[in-house]
């Protein structure tokens, strides 16, 4: 069973080094495991990822899209999204292959932050609890080829809250798991826009989008709010 890991970027050419090293030392011998980087960058996170053995391909801006280029050149049976900025556990490869084995369709680790402040902390503990108002793209997804292609991938459409969308459609047709070990994200947002204030704009975002908003009307509020 081959794990493909798809990594959206956009002008990470500071961390994405660091990213593949780690995903390189702990991925694994006991599965096959592929890496594609969807880039949409102007800096040379792509040169940088090319020194690696990884397939890496350009793309429209967009995570939906980005990520949904990387599905689309994947061989594997298990697609794994990870977020750049997120580092995922040393045994990701085997507890994701294990659970699909098991039955799971689909699912996400539990997150903590890289600030070990008791706030960041605890906003990292919420992602425990099975509820789609803690869910997001930070804590990674995996997702069977099947399954992915039966609700036909990312929605393109979509400027934001993409990784919420994909949940809701994921969990009319199969379990959504929590896998019981963390992926650690950056904080870097949170250290930029303030730690009370990004949670709450967040929120708001959720919000907008359970309401029904228009995707530029959510996607003007985070581009004028969030840095």
């Amino acid at each position: 069973m081959t794990l493909s890991i798809i990594i959206p970027t956009y002008n990470e050419s500071a961390g994405i080094n660091a990213l593949l090293a780690h995903i390189f030392s702990t991925r694994g011998t006991e599965h096959r495991t592929e890496i594609i980087v969807s880039d949409s960058g102007t800096d040379n996170t792509r040169q940088i990822a090319g020194t690696w053995p990884v397939n890496v391909i350009a793309s429209p801006k967009g995570r939906a899209v980005q990520m949904n280029r990387g599905a689309s050149v994947a061989q594997g049976e298990i697609l794994y999204f990870l977020h750049a900025d997120t580092v995922p556990p040393p045994t990701f490869a085997r507890q994701i292959v294990s659970a699909v084995e098991n039955g799971a369709q689909a699912g996400c680790f539990r997150m903590t932050f890289d600030d070990p402040h008791w706030l960041m902390q605890t906003y990292g503990w919420f992602t425990r609890l099975p509820l789609t108002l803690c869910r997001g793209g930070d804590q990674s997804l995996f997702i069977t080829r099947k399954l992915f292609d039966d609700i036909g991938g990312f929605d393109e459409s979509l400027r934001v809250m993409e990784d919420i969308d994909i949940i809701e459609r994921i969990e009319r047709r199969a379990s959504f798991h929590i896998l019981p070990m963390n992926v650690t994200t950056s904080s870097r947002k949170y250290r930029k826009n303030g730690r009370i204030r990004l949670q709450a704009l967040f929120g708001c975002m959720h919000l907008f989008y359970t309401l029904g908003f228009d995707q530029d009307i959510m996607a003007g509020f985070y581009d004028r709010n969030i840095d």
